[in-house]
């Protein structure tokens, strides 16, 4: 018998399938949930379990882990009769990895308490590929003897993993990994097209860019969407134009400036209302084809 603890997943997205099958490879038991079918049956094809509900899945786990899109899925899945809360066994510990407020994280934190679930915010970053290879980024808010516990789980998933602070602490650094990653990603698109335009090998370009100082894993990561016009998405703008709500309404919240962020958040804004808020975040060269007179 495995000593390894129980798992239930909820959400099984860009992000969460991959995670979770990372998970079954180690030899972790995970039982799933999600709104889609085939999601499923990609859980089950890899050894996993489908669970028809939340109440299912987490009824019998050691380790609840949900990865949402944002806090309303959050809220739905942890709340109400048939949410994780109401359904998951005392001492159980939920581990939220979705990209949320953190005032959500803490106000989850406070509901879990009540009802004797512990509960750290683990947000992660480097997108799809960082999550198919388990070299996601994790940062976590919560108690020290419950990100102890959570370290193995953790290690299965990403390589840099550090505890951040209290409840919401996670949430708060995620926050500033995004508006980092979407202030890298219009640099690189502006370079783009400054590049092509000025009749440069691109290639060439790229390569020797990401050498020197301007190196970054964004540009490592992102080149080939860049080259190849490649938008599929990693991570959509949809998602990043909901993180950029958070960053900016929390920094406001804080008395932080962000004069740089708030211009990316526009232009974000801007390319989601063009219709390509389902595209890869890359597409932010879309945009500035758009402003430089290219029709695209």
């Amino acid at each position: 018998m495995s000593t390894l603890p129980t798992i239930a997943w909820i959400g099984l997205g860009i992000m969460g399938s991959p995670m979770s099958e990372n998970l079954i490879k180690a030899g972790y038991h995970v039982t799933g949930h999600t709104l889609e079918p085939e999601k499923l049956d990609r859980l089950t094809a890899a050894g996993g379990t489908a669970a028809g509900s939340v109440a299912e899945a987490v009824r019998d786990a050691d380790v609840i882990i949900t990865m949402v899109p944002a806090s309303p899925q959050v809220e739905a899945v942890a709340y109400g009769p048939d949410g994780v809360l109401e359904n998951a066994r005392p001492g159980a510990l939920l581990i939220d990895m979705s990209s949320i407020t953190p005032r959500t994280s803490v106000d989850l934190a406070a509901a879990a308490k009540e009802k004797g679930v512990r509960v750290l915010d683990a947000p992660v970053s480097g997108g799809e590929a960082g999550a198919v290879e388990a070299v996601l980024s994790i940062m976590v808010g919560g108690e020290q003897a419950d990100f102890d516990e959570a370290r193995p789980v953790f290690g299965t998933l990403g390589r840099t993993v550090v505890r951040c602070g209290p409840h919401g602490a996670g949430q708060t650094v995620k926050a500033a990994n995004q508006l980092i990653v979407a202030v890298n990603i219009q640099a690189c698109a502006e370079a783009v097209v400054f590049l092509e335009r000025s009749g440069v090998d691109l290639t060439a370009a790229l390569d020797v860019l990401n050498g020197g100082l301007a190196g970054s894993t964004v540009l490592t990561r992102k080149k080939d969407n860049f080259l190849n016009r490649d938008f599929r998405p990693g991570f959509r703008v949809d998602l990043h134009h909901k993180d950029m709500g958070i960053v900016t309404d929390a920094a406001r919240a804080v008395g932080a400036a962000l004069p740089v962020g708030a211009v990316v958040a526009q232009l974000v804004a801007s390319l989601r209302a063009q219709g390509d808020g389902g595209l890869d975040h890359s597409a932010l060269l879309r945009a500035v084809e758009r402003l430089s007179g290219a029709r695209v």
